[in-house]
């Protein structure tokens, strides 16, 4: 796919992310054009963005085709990002402009350079303080001093302009006039690091010397927690910025992107660009701009910072590689960490897949050498790796709706003498996952979902984790009417924070929950409280497993291990396992050793066996050999097709019509399962089926799936998703 120039009135494609399926014939404007400009092009009224694709397919006679309106002020899509598009559409079975779009997910791309006004967070403090200026004040606090238009800052504020100017005469707000899109800070890769262990720096030496050849090439780096795998991937991007190369760190978490900024700008002299959704519009643009020209050399961003448009991008880090939140679940679905390869071997780029404990699709590229591996097996420092071990709750006496055993309890006073901090770990959001009425069984669902609604006492609501759908905690049962029977069934974080004070009265206990927090700023000034040690006992969802550091953390307690090894999940214990080990990495990571207990129902559960003993590469070779003889990923391969519909008639009929005309797919030696209602059978309204596909390693599924579909004419209101390689089953 090479750059071609196309001159004055020559046929060109051009592909825009307008949903029409493939590139449109135009004539190259005054000037001409070249491949991979970015262009604005009419279609139909509008004026919509554009991308030359290469030459006309000349499906249109000469005398109809419309010109190129213009070539824009941008620096055009490099080859390798074209073809790294057209491959994870090809993929993913995902139509070509869907992917632009992601690639082209900034607003004003096609405005001139111009000068902007901006405005940012002041020294000063306002003369009269009103809730309107309160939520101004509070919203450019959140987002840790970076500056917005004052459209943009009025509309997110909830309040009118003259609300934003009446700040700036205290010095409130500042108003400053800057270039639109501006080169960030000079990253000085000569600055030293932090002194390296002797593993450490072997690893890094590996990486950096995989950096330099400047190729291809992907390592699993495999590490358990604490052991500064941070500190020894930042070596492989000091070496990339050393070459004039750009380097890409995607991280699984917003709330983990505050700290790591700080680390990179200790390691380099300046922070990086961000790219995730804490980010202003504004600022959006220009990490988009300066990306393609080469005036940002380091992005730490969220999974969709892959698709950014980098001039010559020479590393990608996917730190906690495992991670669930890497997979993309709605419109396009595709897997950030499997795209990121993808990405490196046509950009020519490094990849560094970091985690404790990785799934087990790199670890089995890692065994078959597709990947290189390297292992940090202990912790940076003195710190040591916790010892974990389980309490059998068959054998605790404890009371109804009570759920911290007495050896956890315990254990957890002992900590709080010694000035030492618990966590105690349930991965449940809410107060109760169920509310049932006493008096007749009912059951609180969504009246959108086929799913139970969780109460969230702090918030007073019932909350669908499904949809969104809250309604206010009713006063009577809204089946039989019957006042002051409704329960809670079953714990949930809050609910556990309730029993921690009863239990603790003198403790000082914080809540680590997504839902709790409505702004990034809010989670980081709670973890940074936490760090400090202004908590004696900290209650957490999985949020609290990801990467953060409590110098003053001992014990983890989980309160439900079993909880993960439930359902029929093909990767739930693997799941179970690297919650688990994360989770319980969180303690002894300062000079104090670490204890996890698990309270569990099934001490004798293998999972939870390999979790207490530790003997990692033995789950992995077991869960392997199981899934290798079962055929399914990473030794097999499965698509899952969701066809969703007002009504479940359609979606049924249209489901057994592909069940009944399944050829394409049984000449590969697939096997088609379904049509079956999912899990969470409806979702936002609509019924939802599921097929699920499962072949050979080797089978062209992508080319069967889209012959098998291709007669299909979808009725009205009926939508289909495909998801090749899926993650979740529900």
């Amino acid at each position: 796919m090479l750059s071609v120039e196309f001159p004055e009135d020559a046929r060109v494609a051009v592909l825009t992310a307008q949903p029409l399926g493939r590139p449109f014939d135009y004539r190259a404007p005054e000037g001409g054009c070249s491949t991979g400009d970015f262009v604005e092009v009419p279609l139909g009224p509008r004026k919509v963005l554009g991308v030359v694709w290469g030459t006309g397919a000349g499906d249109v006679a000469a005398g109809k085709l419309r010109a190129v309106i213009r070539v824009l002020d941008a620096a055009p899509m490099r080859e390798e990002m074209r073809a790294f598009l057209e491959r994870a559409a090809d993929y993913t079975l995902t139509p070509l402009p869907a992917m632009l779009r992601l690639a082209t997910r900034a607003p004003g791309l096609g405005d001139p350079p111009s000068m902007r006004r901006l405005y940012r967070r002041g020294q000063g403090a306002p003369d009269r303080m009103t809730p309107a200026r309160a939520r101004v004040i509070e919203l450019l606090e959140d987002y840790g001093g970076l500056a917005f238009t004052l459209g943009e800052l009025a509309e997110q504020a909830g309040v009118s302009s003259s609300v934003v100017k009446g700040l700036i005469p205290s010095g409130a707000v500042l108003e400053e006039d800057a270039p639109r899109d501006r080169p960030y800070p000079h990253l000085d890769p000569a600055l030293p690091g932090v002194p390296l262990a002797d593993d450490q720096a072997q690893a890094a030496a590996r990486l950096r010397t995989g950096v330099a050849g400047g190729a291809y090439g992907t390592t699993l780096l495999k590490g358990v927690t604490g052991s500064g795998k941070t500190e020894v991937y930042l070596e492989a991007v000091a070496e990339c910025l050393s070459h004039g190369r750009q380097a890409l760190v995607l991280l699984p978490e917003i709330a983990l992107t505050a700290e790591f900024l700080t680390r990179v700008e200790r390691r380099f002299g300046a922070r990086p660009a961000e790219w995730h959704s804490g980010v202003t519009m504004a600022e959006r643009r220009r990490v988009w701009r300066m990306v393609g020209r080469g005036g940002a050399q380091l992005v730490v961003g969220a999974r969709s910072a892959l698709f950014l448009p980098f001039r010559d991008l020479g590393l990608i880090v996917v730190d906690e590689e495992h991670d669930s939140s890497y997979k993309q679940e709605e419109g396009v679905l595709y897997n950030a960490r499997d795209m990121a390869v993808l990405r490196a071997s046509l950009a020519g780029a490094q990849v560094v897949l970091a985690s404790a404990t990785p799934s087990l699709e790199s670890w089995a590229n890692a065994e078959a050498g597709k990947y290189a591996r390297l292992d940090l097996t202990s912790r940076f420092g003195d710190a040591e790796l916790p010892e974990m071990r389980a309490i059998d709750m068959r054998t605790q006496d404890l009371p109804p709706s009570r759920w911290i055993s007495p050896t956890l309890a315990a254990a957890v006073e002992a900590r709080m003498a010694a000035g030492q901090q618990s966590l105690l770990f349930l991965n449940r959001r809410g107060y109760a996952p169920v509310t049932v009425c006493r008096a007749c069984g009912h059951q609180i669902g969504c009246d959108h979902c086929d799913a139970r609604m969780v109460e969230h006492r702090f918030l007073k609501r019932l909350v669908c984790h499904q949809c969104g759908e809250t309604k206010p905690i009713p006063a009577t049962c809204p089946s039989c009417q019957a006042e002051g029977k409704l329960a809670p069934v079953g714990p949930g974080v809050e609910r556990l924070a309730e029993e921690t004070a009863e239990r603790f009265p003198d403790a000082r206990v914080a809540v680590l929950s997504s839902d709790l927090f409505t702004t990034a700023r809010a989670l980081k000034a709670q973890i940074e409280a936490i760090a400090a040690g202004e908590a004696d006992i900290i209650i957490g969802t999985q949020l609290v497993a990801k990467g953060h550091n409590f110098p003053l953390l001992t014990l983890v307690g989980v309160i439900d291990a079993d909880l993960g090894l439930q359902g029929s999940d093909l990767r739930a214990a693997e799941r179970t396992f690297q919650l688990m080990r994360q989770v319980a990495g969180r303690a002894g990571r300062g000079a104090d050793k670490g204890l996890a207990l698990l309270q569990t129902f099934q001490p004798e559960h293998p999972v939870i066996r390999a979790i207490l003993t530790g003997e990692e590469e033995s789950f992995w070779q077991a869960e392997a050999a199981e899934r290798r003889a079962a055929g399914v990923p990473p030794y097999g391969r499965m698509a899952g097709i969701v066809i969703s519909a007002p009504e479940a008639k359609p979606a049924f009929d249209l489901g057994t019509w592909l069940a009944h005309n399944d050829a394409p797919l049984r000449r590969i030696g697939a096997q088609l399962f379904g049509p079956a209602p999912a899990p969470i059978a409806r979702v936002r309204g609509r019924h939802r089926v599921r097929l699920l596909i499962k072949a050979d390693k080797g089978a062209p599924l992508q080319a069967a799936i889209s012959d098998w579909l291709a007669p299909v004419k979808l009725p009205a209101q009926v939508r289909l998703a495909v998801d090749i390689d899926p993650q979740s089953f529900l």
